[in-house]
């Protein structure tokens, strides 16, 4: 069972959310919140497989939320996904840098979005291909703080990963460039993403830009 917390300041959108997941046999909306305090709270007292989050709330944002469920050790098996109104804007990729599993837009398709409540409680980034390039090339153009620590302690078969990782590539697709299966692919990202302490893939395509392994396009 999919243990989900929906935290939203917009009490028919809640009911919305709740009333389509509690329709599904494999998923449970364990509790909800009309702010990031009172969200924060109920993920400590719950720990939900999933969190939803709105970014823009009362009291404490989204973004703040997620950033204190990604620094709480007993809070790891918690995966953030941002809800957010406005697509691919600052306030996502901020939350992506706090430790968000990825985002949905608010007037997703009903399947689609169970479809991503689940891939999130996998443990899986919620971060197409087309999403991660969208991301890369909008906001890490901006130089970014350089963070260098850890990289070392990759191999370069890991190294090579995260690169195309961050560069939006699947992991067939990384494993077509590297010449190795897409389980193989999976488990160098895996193992770089412990290595980094990276809660996801998401978070790992951040690093990979604040650190410099990976340059962003310039045109």
């Amino acid at each position: 069972m999919i243990r989900v917390l929906l935290v939203d300041d917009q009490p028919l959108l809640r009911s919305a959310f709740r009333a389509l997941l509690n329709l599904e046999d494999d998923i449970e909306v364990v509790a909800e919140a009309a702010d990031g305090e009172e969200g924060l709270a109920l993920v400590r007292k719950h720990l939900p497989d999933v969190a939803l989050i709105d970014i823009q709330m009362p009291v404490m944002d989204g973004i703040e939320a997620t950033r204190r469920i990604a620094a709480d050790p007993a809070l790891a098996g918690v995966h953030v996904v941002i809800l957010t109104n406005y697509g691919m804007d600052e306030y996502v990729f901020n939350a992506l840098r706090a430790g968000a599993a990825g985002f949905l837009v608010k007037d997703i398709l009903p399947e689609d979005f169970l479809h991503a409540v689940r891939v999130a409680a996998r443990g899986d980034a919620l971060l197409a291909p087309a999403i991660t390039r969208k991301l890369i090339d909008r906001y890490v153009t901006q130089p970014p703080p350089t963070r260098t620590g850890g990289l070392k302690e990759l191999t370069s078969r890991e190294r090579e990963a995260v690169a195309l990782t961050a560069q939006g590539l699947s992991n067939n697709e990384i494993a077509d460039r590297m010449v190795i299966t897409p389980l193989t692919a999976k488990t160098h990202i895996n193992r770089a993403m412990t290595k980094l302490h990276a809660r996801d893939r998401a978070q790992l395509v951040v690093l990979a830009y604040e650190s410099g392994l990976v340059t962003p396009r310039t045109s």
